[in-house]
Protein backbone atom coordinates (compact mmCIF):
# COMPACT_ATOMS: atom_id res chain seq x y z
CA UNK A 1 0.00 0.00 0.00
CA UNK A 2 1.56 2.97 -1.43
CA UNK A 3 0.91 6.35 1.17
CA UNK A 4 1.28 9.59 -0.65
CA UNK A 5 0.50 12.98 1.24
CA UNK A 6 -0.17 15.97 -1.20
CA UNK A 7 0.88 19.12 0.26
CA UNK A 8 1.71 22.94 -0.45
CA UNK A 9 1.37 24.92 1.85
CA UNK A 10 0.28 27.77 -0.65
CA UNK A 11 -3.81 28.07 -1.49
CA UNK A 12 -4.55 28.02 -5.09
CA UNK A 13 -2.00 25.79 -6.68
CA UNK A 14 -3.99 22.41 -7.12
CA UNK A 15 -3.50 20.55 -4.00
CA UNK A 16 -7.10 19.41 -3.87
CA UNK A 17 -7.67 18.86 -7.40
CA UNK A 18 -5.03 17.08 -8.00
CA UNK A 19 -5.90 14.63 -4.94
CA UNK A 20 -9.71 14.31 -6.12
CA UNK A 21 -8.24 13.94 -9.72
CA UNK A 22 -5.63 11.39 -8.97
CA UNK A 23 -7.28 9.28 -7.06
CA UNK A 24 -9.74 8.77 -9.59
CA UNK A 25 -7.24 8.02 -12.19
CA UNK A 26 -5.61 5.56 -10.20
CA UNK A 27 -9.06 4.13 -9.48
CA UNK A 28 -9.77 4.13 -13.63
CA UNK A 29 -6.50 2.20 -13.86
CA UNK A 30 -7.83 -0.71 -11.75
CA UNK A 31 -6.00 0.44 -8.49
CA UNK A 32 -8.18 0.54 -5.07
CA UNK A 33 -7.71 4.25 -3.93
CA UNK A 34 -8.32 5.48 -0.69
CA UNK A 35 -8.79 9.67 -0.33
CA UNK A 36 -8.18 10.97 3.29
CA UNK A 37 -9.20 14.56 3.23
CA UNK A 38 -7.33 15.89 6.43
CA UNK A 39 -8.21 19.58 5.38
CA UNK A 40 -10.77 21.11 7.51
CA UNK A 41 -11.81 23.22 5.27
CA UNK A 42 -13.14 19.96 3.93
CA UNK A 43 -12.67 20.96 -0.03
CA UNK A 44 -12.21 17.19 -1.45
CA UNK A 45 -14.89 16.17 1.18
CA UNK A 46 -17.29 19.30 -0.85
CA UNK A 47 -15.58 18.88 -3.98
CA UNK A 48 -16.99 15.23 -4.26
CA UNK A 49 -20.75 16.15 -3.00
CA UNK A 50 -20.43 13.93 0.38
CA UNK A 51 -22.17 15.12 3.68
CA UNK A 52 -21.16 12.79 6.36
CA UNK A 53 -21.70 13.36 10.35
CA UNK A 54 -18.35 11.46 11.15
CA UNK A 55 -15.55 12.27 9.83
CA UNK A 56 -11.50 11.69 10.10
CA UNK A 57 -11.83 14.08 13.30
CA UNK A 58 -13.90 11.25 15.34
CA UNK A 59 -10.75 8.54 14.27
CA UNK A 60 -7.81 10.76 15.24
CA UNK A 61 -9.31 12.38 18.50
CA UNK A 62 -8.76 10.93 21.82
CA UNK A 63 -12.11 13.16 23.11
CA UNK A 64 -14.45 12.69 20.13
CA UNK A 65 -18.20 12.46 21.49
CA UNK A 66 -18.13 9.69 19.27
CA UNK A 67 -14.80 7.86 18.15
CA UNK A 68 -14.82 5.17 15.50
CA UNK A 69 -12.61 3.58 13.15
CA UNK A 70 -11.19 4.85 10.29
CA UNK A 71 -13.01 1.86 7.85
CA UNK A 72 -16.75 3.21 9.52
CA UNK A 73 -16.12 6.75 7.96
CA UNK A 74 -15.25 5.66 4.77
CA UNK A 75 -17.90 6.39 1.76
CA UNK A 76 -17.30 5.00 -1.92
CA UNK A 77 -17.07 7.70 -4.98
CA UNK A 78 -17.15 5.04 -7.51
CA UNK A 79 -15.80 1.83 -8.40
CA UNK A 80 -12.59 1.41 -6.61
CA UNK A 81 -12.54 5.15 -5.30
CA UNK A 82 -13.33 5.90 -1.56
CA UNK A 83 -12.89 8.50 0.68
CA UNK A 84 -12.41 8.98 4.24
CA UNK A 85 -14.06 12.68 4.92
CA UNK A 86 -13.25 15.75 7.07
CA UNK A 87 -15.48 18.54 8.86
CA UNK A 88 -14.75 22.02 10.17
CA UNK A 89 -14.59 20.17 13.63
CA UNK A 90 -10.53 19.08 12.84
CA UNK A 91 -9.57 22.39 12.94
CA UNK A 92 -9.58 22.31 16.86
CA UNK A 93 -7.56 18.87 16.68
CA UNK A 94 -4.30 21.03 16.33
CA UNK A 95 -5.21 22.03 19.88
CA UNK A 96 -6.09 19.16 21.15
CA UNK A 97 -2.85 17.58 20.77
CA UNK A 98 -0.55 20.35 21.39
CA UNK A 99 0.73 18.81 25.01
CA UNK A 100 0.64 15.00 23.79
CA UNK A 101 3.12 13.00 23.38
CA UNK A 102 4.20 11.23 20.08
CA UNK A 103 1.55 14.02 18.68
CA UNK A 104 2.86 13.90 15.25
CA UNK A 105 2.00 10.18 14.81
CA UNK A 106 -1.70 9.73 15.36
CA UNK A 107 -2.52 9.48 11.33
CA UNK A 108 0.40 6.68 11.14
CA UNK A 109 -1.06 5.09 14.40
CA UNK A 110 -4.11 4.88 12.90
CA UNK A 111 -3.25 4.07 9.41
CA UNK A 112 -0.52 1.03 10.66
CA UNK A 113 -3.84 -0.92 12.17
CA UNK A 114 -6.27 -0.31 9.42
CA UNK A 115 -6.88 -3.85 7.58
CA UNK A 116 -7.55 -3.34 4.05
CA UNK A 117 -6.58 -3.89 0.43
CA UNK A 118 -6.22 -0.61 -0.69
CA UNK A 119 -3.16 -0.13 -3.49
CA UNK A 120 -3.18 4.19 -2.74
CA UNK A 121 -3.60 6.16 0.00
CA UNK A 122 -4.12 9.55 -0.54
CA UNK A 123 -3.75 12.29 2.18
CA UNK A 124 -4.97 15.76 1.21
CA UNK A 125 -3.58 18.00 3.70
CA UNK A 126 -4.47 21.82 4.94
CA UNK A 127 -2.37 24.41 3.68
CA UNK A 128 -0.28 25.46 6.05
CA UNK A 129 2.41 23.68 8.14
CA UNK A 130 0.70 22.65 11.28
CA UNK A 131 0.34 19.27 13.28
CA UNK A 132 -1.90 17.87 10.60
CA UNK A 133 0.18 18.45 7.68
CA UNK A 134 3.21 16.80 10.14
CA UNK A 135 1.01 14.26 10.41
CA UNK A 136 0.44 13.23 6.53
CA UNK A 137 4.37 13.48 6.20
CA UNK A 138 4.81 10.95 9.47
CA UNK A 139 2.32 8.56 7.37
CA UNK A 140 3.44 8.65 4.16
CA UNK A 141 6.06 7.01 2.20
CA UNK A 142 5.81 9.74 -0.80
CA UNK A 143 4.96 13.14 -1.23
CA UNK A 144 3.58 14.95 -3.88
CA UNK A 145 4.07 19.04 -4.03
CA UNK A 146 1.64 20.76 -6.38
CA UNK A 147 3.12 23.99 -7.48
CA UNK A 148 1.96 26.49 -10.24
CA UNK A 149 4.28 27.96 -13.14
CA UNK A 150 4.52 31.05 -11.61
CA UNK A 151 6.83 33.28 -9.38
CA UNK A 152 5.66 33.12 -5.93
CA UNK A 153 4.53 29.65 -6.02
CA UNK A 154 7.90 29.03 -5.23
CA UNK A 155 7.90 31.45 -2.38
CA UNK A 156 8.05 28.97 0.89
CA UNK A 157 8.57 25.78 -0.66
CA UNK A 158 11.95 25.37 1.31
CA UNK A 159 10.08 25.43 4.19
CA UNK A 160 7.84 22.65 3.82
CA UNK A 161 10.96 20.62 2.15
CA UNK A 162 12.55 21.60 5.27
CA UNK A 163 9.62 20.00 7.35
CA UNK A 164 10.48 16.81 5.24
CA UNK A 165 13.84 16.85 6.34
CA UNK A 166 12.68 17.48 9.59
CA UNK A 167 10.63 14.55 9.51
CA UNK A 168 13.57 12.05 8.55
CA UNK A 169 15.83 13.63 10.84
CA UNK A 170 13.85 13.87 14.35
CA UNK A 171 11.39 10.36 13.70
CA UNK A 172 13.82 8.21 10.92
CA UNK A 173 11.59 8.49 8.58
CA UNK A 174 12.14 9.17 5.14
CA UNK A 175 10.00 10.51 2.46
CA UNK A 176 10.81 10.61 -0.75
CA UNK A 177 9.27 13.92 -2.57
CA UNK A 178 8.41 14.94 -6.23
CA UNK A 179 7.07 18.64 -7.61
CA UNK A 180 4.22 18.53 -9.55
CA UNK A 181 3.50 21.47 -12.07
CA UNK A 182 0.02 22.26 -11.89
CA UNK A 183 -2.15 25.26 -13.94
CA UNK A 184 0.21 25.72 -16.35
CA UNK A 185 -0.77 28.03 -18.82
CA UNK A 186 0.62 26.99 -22.68
CA UNK A 187 -0.17 30.42 -23.82
CA UNK A 188 1.74 32.59 -21.70
CA UNK A 189 6.14 32.55 -22.32
CA UNK A 190 5.96 33.47 -18.90
CA UNK A 191 5.07 30.09 -18.11
CA UNK A 192 7.40 28.53 -19.66
CA UNK A 193 10.26 30.73 -18.47
CA UNK A 194 8.95 29.47 -15.06
CA UNK A 195 9.01 25.96 -15.98
CA UNK A 196 12.48 25.85 -17.04
CA UNK A 197 13.08 27.40 -13.89
CA UNK A 198 11.65 24.86 -12.11
CA UNK A 199 13.09 21.81 -13.81
CA UNK A 200 16.55 23.68 -13.40
CA UNK A 201 15.86 23.80 -9.23
CA UNK A 202 14.52 20.59 -9.10
CA UNK A 203 15.71 18.24 -11.67
CA UNK A 204 14.97 14.49 -10.88
CA UNK A 205 12.30 15.91 -8.38
CA UNK A 206 10.02 16.73 -10.83
CA UNK A 207 7.25 14.82 -12.32
CA UNK A 208 7.98 14.41 -16.12
CA UNK A 209 3.97 15.23 -16.64
CA UNK A 210 2.64 18.49 -15.55
CA UNK A 211 -1.23 19.54 -15.24
CA UNK A 212 -2.80 22.91 -17.91
CA UNK A 213 -5.25 25.07 -16.82
CA UNK A 214 -8.53 23.31 -18.18
CA UNK A 215 -11.78 25.17 -16.99
CA UNK A 216 -13.29 21.54 -16.62
CA UNK A 217 -11.37 20.81 -13.41
CA UNK A 218 -13.28 23.30 -11.59
CA UNK A 219 -16.88 23.07 -13.79
CA UNK A 220 -16.15 19.47 -11.92
CA UNK A 221 -15.38 20.39 -8.44
CA UNK A 222 -18.69 23.02 -8.76
CA UNK A 223 -20.61 19.88 -9.77
CA UNK A 224 -19.81 17.10 -6.73
CA UNK A 225 -17.93 15.12 -9.41
CA UNK A 226 -14.46 14.41 -10.37
CA UNK A 227 -13.05 15.29 -14.03
CA UNK A 228 -13.87 11.36 -15.50
CA UNK A 229 -17.47 11.27 -14.58
CA UNK A 230 -17.65 14.86 -15.43
CA UNK A 231 -15.75 15.19 -18.82
CA UNK A 232 -13.35 11.98 -19.28
CA UNK A 233 -12.33 13.47 -22.98
CA UNK A 234 -11.08 16.59 -21.51
CA UNK A 235 -7.68 18.14 -21.22
CA UNK A 236 -7.35 18.09 -17.40
CA UNK A 237 -8.56 14.01 -17.64
CA UNK A 238 -5.40 13.27 -20.36
CA UNK A 239 -3.14 15.22 -17.72
CA UNK A 240 -4.01 13.31 -14.55
CA UNK A 241 -4.46 10.40 -16.62
CA UNK A 242 -0.83 10.44 -17.67
CA UNK A 243 0.25 11.74 -14.08
CA UNK A 244 -1.42 8.26 -12.77
CA UNK A 245 0.38 6.09 -15.67
CA UNK A 246 3.80 7.43 -14.61
CA UNK A 247 2.91 7.29 -10.58
CA UNK A 248 2.10 3.18 -11.54
CA UNK A 249 5.03 2.66 -13.90
CA UNK A 250 7.03 2.96 -11.01
CA UNK A 251 5.28 0.31 -9.21
CA UNK A 252 7.80 -1.81 -10.75
CA UNK A 253 11.40 0.20 -10.70
CA UNK A 254 13.65 -1.50 -8.81
CA UNK A 255 16.22 0.13 -7.06
CA UNK A 256 19.16 -0.14 -10.15
CA UNK A 257 22.41 -1.86 -8.60
CA UNK A 258 25.62 -2.35 -10.41
CA UNK A 259 24.87 -6.17 -10.75
CA UNK A 260 21.45 -5.32 -12.20
CA UNK A 261 23.41 -2.19 -14.81
CA UNK A 262 25.24 -4.83 -15.72
CA UNK A 263 22.80 -7.82 -16.85
CA UNK A 264 20.40 -4.61 -18.52
CA UNK A 265 23.68 -4.11 -20.63
CA UNK A 266 23.88 -7.25 -21.69
CA UNK A 267 20.21 -7.59 -22.65
CA UNK A 268 19.90 -4.72 -24.48
CA UNK A 269 23.06 -5.66 -26.64
CA UNK A 270 21.16 -8.60 -27.76
CA UNK A 271 17.69 -6.83 -27.88
CA UNK A 272 19.25 -3.98 -30.05
CA UNK A 273 20.07 -5.99 -33.38
CA UNK A 274 16.24 -6.55 -33.80
CA UNK A 275 15.35 -2.87 -33.58
CA UNK A 276 14.49 -0.97 -36.13
CA UNK A 277 15.35 2.75 -36.21
CA UNK A 278 12.14 5.29 -36.85
CA UNK A 279 12.15 8.54 -37.78
CA UNK A 280 9.47 11.26 -36.49
CA UNK A 281 9.41 15.02 -37.53
CA UNK A 282 6.89 17.75 -37.24
CA UNK A 283 7.09 21.29 -39.03
CA UNK A 284 6.40 23.88 -36.18
CA UNK A 285 8.36 26.82 -37.08
CA UNK A 286 6.82 28.63 -33.84
CA UNK A 287 7.07 26.25 -31.43
CA UNK A 288 9.29 26.96 -28.25
CA UNK A 289 9.60 22.78 -27.37
CA UNK A 290 7.89 19.38 -28.39
CA UNK A 291 7.86 16.23 -27.37
CA UNK A 292 7.30 12.79 -28.86
CA UNK A 293 4.59 10.61 -27.26
CA UNK A 294 3.48 7.04 -27.65
CA UNK A 295 3.05 3.58 -26.36
CA UNK A 296 6.48 3.60 -27.08
CA UNK A 297 7.37 5.35 -23.73
CA UNK A 298 4.22 5.26 -21.69
CA UNK A 299 3.04 8.69 -23.17
CA UNK A 300 5.52 10.26 -20.66
CA UNK A 301 6.67 14.12 -21.30
CA UNK A 302 10.44 14.06 -20.15
CA UNK A 303 13.83 15.02 -21.63
CA UNK A 304 14.38 11.41 -23.48
CA UNK A 305 11.26 12.37 -25.57
CA UNK A 306 12.32 15.84 -26.56
CA UNK A 307 12.14 16.41 -30.23
CA UNK A 308 15.51 18.81 -31.90
CA UNK A 309 14.84 21.70 -33.82
CA UNK A 310 16.18 22.06 -37.40
CA UNK A 311 15.16 25.17 -39.59
CA UNK A 312 11.40 24.77 -38.08
CA UNK A 313 11.22 20.91 -38.57
CA UNK A 314 11.25 18.91 -35.12
CA UNK A 315 12.13 15.58 -35.55
CA UNK A 316 13.34 12.31 -33.10
CA UNK A 317 14.85 9.07 -33.94
CA UNK A 318 14.18 6.01 -32.08
CA UNK A 319 14.76 2.61 -31.99
CA UNK A 320 11.22 0.26 -31.61
CA UNK A 321 10.27 -3.39 -31.77
CA UNK A 322 8.19 -4.69 -33.91
CA UNK A 323 4.88 -3.83 -33.37
CA UNK A 324 2.04 -1.21 -33.98
CA UNK A 325 2.37 1.81 -31.77
CA UNK A 326 0.50 4.75 -31.02
CA UNK A 327 1.76 8.22 -30.61
CA UNK A 328 1.15 11.94 -30.85
CA UNK A 329 3.32 15.45 -30.62
CA UNK A 330 2.97 17.70 -27.99
CA UNK A 331 3.61 20.94 -28.95
CA UNK A 332 4.06 23.68 -26.82
CA UNK A 333 1.14 21.54 -24.38
CA UNK A 334 -1.41 20.95 -27.11
CA UNK A 335 -1.44 17.46 -27.67
CA UNK A 336 -1.73 16.85 -31.83
CA UNK A 337 -1.76 14.21 -34.11
CA UNK A 338 0.48 13.40 -37.02
CA UNK A 339 -1.10 15.22 -39.85
CA UNK A 340 1.15 14.10 -42.02
CA UNK A 341 0.38 10.61 -41.39
CA UNK A 342 -2.70 8.99 -42.53
CA UNK A 343 -2.73 6.23 -40.07
CA UNK A 344 -4.84 7.20 -37.22
CA UNK A 345 -7.24 5.46 -34.74
CA UNK A 346 -10.06 6.90 -32.33
CA UNK A 347 -8.75 6.92 -28.85
CA UNK A 348 -10.79 6.20 -25.47
CA UNK A 349 -10.84 10.41 -25.39
CA UNK A 350 -12.36 11.08 -28.38
CA UNK A 351 -9.72 12.26 -30.69
CA UNK A 352 -6.78 11.28 -32.74
CA UNK A 353 -3.75 9.30 -32.17
CA UNK A 354 -1.83 8.27 -35.37
CA UNK A 355 -0.02 5.31 -36.14
CA UNK A 356 2.99 3.74 -36.90
CA UNK A 357 3.30 -0.23 -37.42
CA UNK A 358 7.08 -1.43 -37.77
CA UNK A 359 7.17 -5.12 -39.37
CA UNK A 360 9.94 -7.92 -38.95
CA UNK A 361 12.46 -8.00 -41.94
Amino acid sequence: MRIIAITNQKGGCGKTTTAINLAASLSINNKRVLLIDLDPQSHATLGLNIKANLSIYNVLSKIAHQKVKLETIIQNISPDFDIAPSSIVLSTLEQELAGEIGRESRLMEVLSNFRSNYDYVLIDCPPNLGILTINAIRASHEAIIPVEASRFSLEGLGQLISIVDLVRDRLNHNVSFRVLVTNFDSRLAHSFNMLKKIKNDFKDKLFSNIIHVNVKLKEAQNQGEHVFSYDKYCRGAKDYFSLSREIITEESTPAPSQTLEKKMQEMLKKELPKLTEAIFSVFAPEAKEVYLVGEFNKWQLNESARMVQNNGTWSRKINLNSGKYRYRFVIDGNWIEDSSNPFKELNPYGSVDSLIEIGTK
